[in-house]
């Protein structure tokens, strides 16, 4: 069905029915609920906070003590969140959270799969690109400049790709 033709058949329906569809759609689809739970209760900080600890989790465990090193948990909050519509410098923080925990971990213990080092690249990448899109590229410069420094005094064996992304941006 497209977008016309669901124009067409809501206008059809009276207010009664349009009701009764909407409390149907949120009673049977879970993303319905959530999205009209966010809508009418944002609590937006709450949400960022509880994805910082679920994310710093992977690498810093309090109940195992094995570190998992997933960044796709990261990756699913960031999608879930911007499809929500949550604030785009809540979102630009946790993008950068998310690369400043995995350093955080990288500065204790050395990560041995270079996977780990290419996936955060891409996630700064992918932050970048958020960033100059939402317009809020400058307000997050120094923590920027930060990730890039520490990819260098860490030895990354991809610090030149971290520095050559910064330097087209002439931070």
């Amino acid at each position: 069905m497209s977008k016309r033709d669901l124009k067409k058949y809501i206008n059809e329906l009276n207010k009664e029915q349009l009701e009764n569809q909407i409390i149907e759609l949120y009673d049977k689809f879970s993303e319905v609920k959530v999205y009209y739970d966010f809508v009418f209760n944002p609590r937006e900080e709450q949400l960022i906070r509880e994805a910082r600890i679920k994310i710093s989790n992977e690498y810093f465990p309090v109940r195992t003590k094995k570190a998992k090193l997933r960044r796709s948990v990261a990756q699913k909050f960031i999608k879930h969140y911007r499809t929500l519509g949550v604030d785009a410098f809540l979102i630009a923080d946790l993008m950068l959270f998310n690369i400043e925990i995995a350093q955080a971990y990288s500065s204790e213990k050395a990560i041995k799969p270079e996977l780990l080092y290419k996936s955060m690249l891409t996630s700064y990448e992918q932050a970048i690109a958020f960033l100059m899109d939402k317009g809020i590229l400058d307000e997050f410069k120094n923590r920027l400049v930060a990730i890039n420094q520490e990819t260098i005094s860490q030895k990354w064996s991809n610090k030149y790709e971290f520095n050559a992304i910064l330097e087209r941006l002439d931070y």
